[in-house]
This record gives structure tokens, C-alpha cells and sequence, in this order.
């Protein structure tokens, strides 16, 4: 049986990674997470000090797919192995998606 190998282009994730990172940065340090979670209801400071503690947990998440991507991208054996680099820049699109999954469940119980 002939196994079917898919290629796909190394921009497709690099994108992906980019346009995740944009979203968590701006819900973190742009104020989008405090306008979505804190607006309204109680006193903004308790929510606003709730959401920095969920937003640090998920920045650990941030920081391994920051990792991940920029070793995809700058480490030699990395780029010359294709499978070492899908695996890298997989780790980190599925990490930044995970880091935007804490961020908005925190948030969730964070209202």
C-alpha cells in the first residue's frame, strides 16, 4: 500500500502562528480580554486583577509556542529536516491555540 505524503507550504503555519500570536497579544496587553470579560457587572479592578492571573497562566502556553516557532524557523537542522520543522511549527500552532483556549475559558470564569 503507497502512502500519500501531503505538502503543504512552511507560510501556511507561520501565518497561522503569526495571526494567533496578534489575537492573544491584543486580548492580553491591548485591553480586548478586559473590554469581552470586565465589561459591565462588578467593580472593574477585581476582574481586571482575576483576568492578569488567567492571562499569565495562558502566557506560559504563549511563550512554549513563541519557542516552538522561532526553533522551526532558526535552528539549521530544523529548516533541512521538513518533518522536524512540521512537527515544531505544529507544537506551536496547536500551543498558541491553547494559550487562546485559557485565555478565553479563564475569562469565562473569570465573569
Amino acid at each position: 500500500m503507497a502512502r500519500v505524503q501531503l505538502r503543504f507550504s512552511p507560510i501556511i503555519p507561520t501565518i497561522a502562528s503569526f495571526l494567533l500570536a496578534a489575537l492573544w497579544g491584543l486580548s492580553v496587553f491591548a485591553g480586548w480580554g478586559l473590554e469581552a470579560f470586565c465589561a459591565g457587572g462588578e467593580a472593574t479592578s477585581a476582574c481586571s486583577q482575576r483576568l492578569g492571573t488567567v492571562s499569565t497562566f495562558s502566557g506560559l502556553f504563549a511563550a512554549l509556542a513563541a519557542c516552538c516557532t522561532v526553533a522551526a524557523w532558526l535552528l539549521p537542522w530544523s529548516r533541512q529536516d521538513s518533518r522536524l520543522f512540521a512537527r515544531l511549527m505544529g507544537a506551536g500552532v496547536v500551543s498558541w491555540i491553547a494559550a487562546e483556549g485559557v485565555l478565553f475559558l479563564g475569562g469565562l470564569l473569570v465573569r
